[in-house]
C-alpha cells in the first residue's frame, strides 16, 4: 500500500486562524495527542518570532515522542547577510529539535516587491539556508511559499527556487497554495510536472480560500506528492488550511492510500474533539468525517432506507473513523425515526402502534409550537416515556413563586419558593440566586437532593435562550436550551413559553428528570 507523511502545523498555522489560542501547555497536549495518533511530523513553532514557542520547544524536548518528529518553523536568511548572522536561524538551532522547516519566496512578484531584493539572490538565500542547517545536524523541509501562483506568472524561476533547496539539501519540497487560490485541476497538472523534474520526494500545503485545500491535497497526492501539511479541523489563517481530519480518512478509506496507521482510525473523531476543547472552540458539528451531524438522518424517506440497510444514505460506517449514526426527530420525521429510536432504547414498539402514531403527531405539534428535539434527545427521550405505561415521574411541580428585588447601585436579589411532590413526600423549600433561573435551579436541587443524592453531580453546562418571532417584542415566544452533564456524560432538554421562567423551567425539570432516568438504568 502507498504511503503518505502527514505533516501537521496546528500548533503553528493553526493558530494564526481567528479566534485561535494556545498556551505552551496546550501546545504539548496536542503535540503528544497527535504522537499517539501516528502523525509523523509536528510543527511546534517559530522559535525566532516570540518567547512562546522558544518556550515550547525548550519544554517539548522533556517528552519522549513514538512516532512523530517535532519541527521548528523559520524563513531563508535575510538578504545581504551570512547565514551564520541571522537571528531566525540561530533561534532554530537553539531549540534543540532536529528537523526544520523554512520556507522562502518562490514567485518573482514576491521576490522583488516584498522582499526587495534580486531574483539571484532569492536563490542564494534559499541554497545557502538549508546548507547551513544541514550542516548543523538538522533534517530540512522546505516550504516554497506561493509555489502555484508563483508557478503561473514565471514557472522557470519557480522551478529555479526548487532546484535552489534540492542543492541546500531538501530532504522534501513542499509545494504552497499559500493564497488558496488554485484550482484542483491545476494542482494535479503542476504537482505532476514538478514531480517529472525534481527528483526529491514533494508535498503540499494548501489553504482553504476558496474551500478546496482537501481536494488540492489530494489531487497533489494523486499527482505524486508523498507529504500533506494541514491543521487538525482545518483551523488556520482567513479560511484555514487543509483539514486533516478530512485528509486523513480520505487518504485511507477512499484512496487506500496509508498515512497514520489503520487501528489509529477509530480515534479520528476523538482526536478531533479533544484539539477543539483544548483551543477552546466549539466543534463545528458539519464537519466531514467527525462532525456530530457527519452521520445524523433527519427526514423520514433517508431513515427509512436506512434501517434497510445503512448504506443506502451513508457514504462509510461512522465507527471506522469513531463517530456514531445519529437518528434525528423532528417535524420531518416519519414513523421510521422513532422505530429507530425505540431500537436504540430498547423499546420494543409496532410501527403501526397507537402509541407511535400518538407520539409521531405530538411531536410535530410541539415543534410546530417552537420545540426543537434533535437538538434536545432528553426531553424528547422523556415524551417518548411518558406515552407508555410504566414511566413514573420522579417528581412532580405543585406550585413556584419568584420574588425579586431590584435597588439602583445593588445586585438584583432572587429567590425561588417550590412546592413539589417528590415520591411520595411534598417537599416545600427556597432558595436564593443570582438571577431568577439560577434561583429556580436552587431550589429545584434542594427539594430532590434528600431523595436523589444523584442530584449532586449534575451540572449546567450551557444554557441558551433563543426568541423565536422577534417582532413581538417582549412578548415573544422563547425557546430554552439546556446542556447538562454529571462528568461521565451529557444531555440536552428543551422548554418553550413566552414566559422565560416557565420555558426555563421545562428545560430544568427536564434535565433532572432525565438524569434520574439514565441514572437508575
Amino acid at each position: 500500500m502507498p504511503t503518505v507523511e502527514i505533516y501537521d502545523t496546528t500548533l503553528r498555522d493553526g493558530t494564526q486562524g481567528e479566534g485561535i489560542s494556545l498556551s505552551v501547555d496546550d501546545k504539548i497536549k496536542i503535540a503528544l495527542k497527535l504522537d499517539a495518533m501516528g502523525f509523523h511530523y509536528i510543527e511546534g513553532g517559530w522559535p525566532g518570532s516570540n518567547p512562546k514557542d522558544m518556550e515550547f520547544f525548550q519544554k517539548i524536548s522533556q517528552y519522549r515522542f513514538k512516532n512523530a518528529l517535532v519541527t521548528a518553523f523559520g524563513s531563508t536568511r535575510k538578504p545581504g547577510i551570512g547565514v551564520w548572522e541571522d537571528a531566525n536561524l540561530k533561534a532554530i538551532i537553539e531549540s534543540g529539535v532536529k528537523a526544520a522547516a523554512i520556507f522562502g519566496k518562490s514567485w518573482d512578484f514576491h521576490v522583488t516587491q516584498a522582499l526587495k531584493t534580486s531574483l539571484e539572490e532569492n536563490l542564494k538565500m534559499i541554497e545557502e539556508t538549508l546548507a547551513y542547517l544541514k550542516s548543523q545536524g538538522l533534517e530540512v523541509i522546505y516550504d516554497a511559499e506561493h509555489f502555484f501562483d508563483g508557478y503561473k506568472a514565471n514557472s522557470r524561476y519557480a522551478m529555479a527556487t526548487l532546484e535552489a533547496a534540492c542543492r541546500g539539501g531538501a530532504r522534501t519540497v513542499v509545494l504552497c497554495d499559500t493564497n488558496g487560490g488554485t484550482m484542483p485541476n491545476e494542482v494535479y497538472e503542476i504537482v505532476k510536472e514538478v514531480a517529472r523534474q525534481i527528483k526529491v520526494p514533494l508535498g503540499i500545503h494548501a489553504h482553504n480560500d476558496c474551500e478546496l485545500a482537501v481536494a488540492n491535497s489530494l489531487m497533489a497526492v494523486k499527482a505524486g506528492a508523498s507529504q500533506v501539511q494541514g491543521t487538525v479541523n482545518g483551523y488556520g489563517e482567513r479560511c484555514g488550511n487543509a483539514n486533516l481530519c478530512s485528509v486523513i480518512p480520505n487518504l485511507n478509506f477512499k484512496y487506500k492510500i496509508q498515512s497514520i496507521p489503520q487501528e489509529k482510525m477509530v480515534h479520528l473523531t476523538e482526536m478531533s474533539r479533544y484539539v477543539s476543547e483544548v483551543a477552546n472552540v466549539n466543534p463545528n458539528p458539519t464537519q466531514p468525517f467527525v462532525g456530530s451531524s457527519a452521520f445524523a438522518h433527519k427526514g423520514g424517506i433517508h431513515v427509512s432506507a436506512l434501517m434497510k440497510n445503512a448504506s443506502t444514505y451513508e457514504h462509510m460506517e461512522p465507527e471506522q473513523v469513531g463517530n456514531q449514526r445519529k437518528v434525528l426527530v423532528s417535524e420531518l420525521s416519519g414513523i421510521s425515526n422513532l422505530l429507530y429510536k425505540f431500537k436504540e432504547l430498547n423499546v420494543n414498539m409496532e410501527k403501526q402502534s397507537p402509541e407511535s402514531r400518538q407520539l409521531l403527531e405530538e411531536i410535530k405539534h410541539l415543534e410546530n409550537k417552537g420545540y426543537q428535539f434533535e437538538a434536545a434527545e432528553g426531553s424528547f427521550e422523556l415524551l417518548m416515556r411518558r406515552v407508555f405505561n410504566g414511566y413514573k415521574e420522579p417528581f412532580s411541580l405543585q406550585n413556584i413563586r419568584i420574588i425579586m428585588e431590584l435597588k439602583e447601585d445593588q445586585p438584583v436579589y432572587s429567590e425561588a419558593v417550590i412546592k413539589m411532590k417528590v415520591k411520595d413526600d411534598v417537599v416545600h423549600t427556597a432558595a436564593e440566586g443570582n438571577g431568577p433561573v439560577n434561583a429556580l435551579d436552587n431550589a429545584l436541587r434542594k427539594a430532590l437532593v434528600g431523595v436523589y443524592p444523584a442530584v449532586n453531580d449534575m451540572k449546567l453546562n450551557d444554557y441558551k435562550v433563543r426568541v423565536l418571532d422577534e417582532k413581538a417584542g417582549t412578548e415573544a415566544l422563547v425557546r430554552v436550551l439546556i446542556e447538562t452533564g454529571d462528568g461521565r456524560r451529557s444531555w440536552s432538554t428543551v422548554g418553550v413559553s413566552t414566559n422565560i421562567i416557565e420555558a426555563s423551567w421545562q428545560a430544568l425539570a427536564d434535565s433532572m428528570a432525565y438524569g434520574l432516568l439514565e441514572n437508575e438504568n
